[in-house]
């Protein structure tokens, strides 16, 4: 029975597991009797052979006078290779996330065109989320918090904390309702600044928008869909931010009725007013020349 197929799949390449499957079929061997076992030609199979050694795979026995002869290691060292195989990818995976964003903005700049990056499942999500973890801006967002709490509370309590570790800021528009102000109750706002608004018959919308950085990323957690996309444009990156920074400014603070926020505003506008008035007022008048004789000009002078 061959396992060439299996071996090539895991940490082997086609080579190494022809010479490593001889070995576990013929016993010990010597790199002449193993090139004859093979297709490989005795150059490649010393090759072969030093690389299996590297790898714990394959021993080597010298005895002086004596041609070299090879062994096969237990096949258990094939589960370990594979596990450091696994490590190595996922450090590559991790660096290759925190350079892309870069990567991509040059590539914008590059060639004039919008990126777009599309995620999926809950890895997709927090990866989406983690992206603006790097923003050098505040980050504005849009979010329906039940459904978030709902279907991703794990990753976000996880994006949450690191995002607090790094102290970057957020503001955050919540549809208006009783869950919201109920969560909001114990939500620690240290870096975190949030307003509500109010739409009737609103229904969930289930997702969430972050502008932050040149990027627009939407998010959506379903029970039957998570998808995430970022895109790198700063004109939609404009745009969003501007629409976000007007609601901003017309929504009242949470925890401020709106009557009393739209008080304060004529208040304040009122009362500058008054001062501008008081000031007009006790101002000097201005000199006019016409209405005296040079002498009285020049007292007043």
């Amino acid at each position: 029975m061959s396992y060439q197929e299996s071996l090539s799949k895991s940490v082997l390449t086609p080579a190494q597991a022809e010479v490593y499957e001889a070995l576990l079929s013929h016993g010990t061997q010597t790199a002449g009797a193993l090139a004859r076992k093979t297709s490989l030609k005795r150059g490649l199979t010393y090759k072969v052979l030093d690389d299996l050694i590297e790898m714990g795979l394959v021993g080597k026995e010298e005895e002086e006078g004596k041609v070299a002869v090879f062994s096969p290691k237990h096949p258990s060292v094939l589960r370990e290779l594979v596990e450091s195989r696994r490590r190595a990818l996922k450090d590559a995976e991790l660096s290759l996330d925190a350079a892309l964003p870069s990567l991509i903005s040059n590539f914008n700049l590059v060639s004039g065109a919008p990126g777009v990056e599309i995620y999926e499942g809950p890895e997709g999500i927090e990866k989406v989320l983690n992206d603006s973890l790097t923003s050098k801006t505040v980050i504005y967002t849009y979010v329906d918090v039940e459904s978030l709490v709902k279907h991703i509370d794990a990753i976000n309590r996880r994006y949450a904390n690191r995002r607090d570790k790094l102290g970057i800021e957020k503001r955050a528009i919540l549809p208006d309702t009783a869950y919201a102000r109920e969560y909001l109750k114990d939500y620690h706002r240290q870096v975190t600044d949030v307003k509500l608004i109010s739409a009737a018959k609103a229904a969930p919308f289930q997702s969430a928008l972050e502008i932050y950085d040149g990027k627009v990323a939407y998010i959506t957690f379903t029970e039957s869909k998570m998808i995430g996309v970022i895109i790198h444009d700063p004109s939609l990156y404009l745009l969003h931010k501007y629409v976000f920074e007007a609601l901003w400014g017309m929504t009242p603070a949470y925890g401020v009725p709106a009557a009393a926020t739209e008080s304060a505003r004529i208040s304040d506008a009122v009362e500058r007013e008054g001062e501008e008035s008081a000031e007009s007022a006790s101002a000097p008048k201005p000199f006019e020349e016409g209405k005296y004789d040079d002498d009285e000009y020049f007292v007043r002078l």
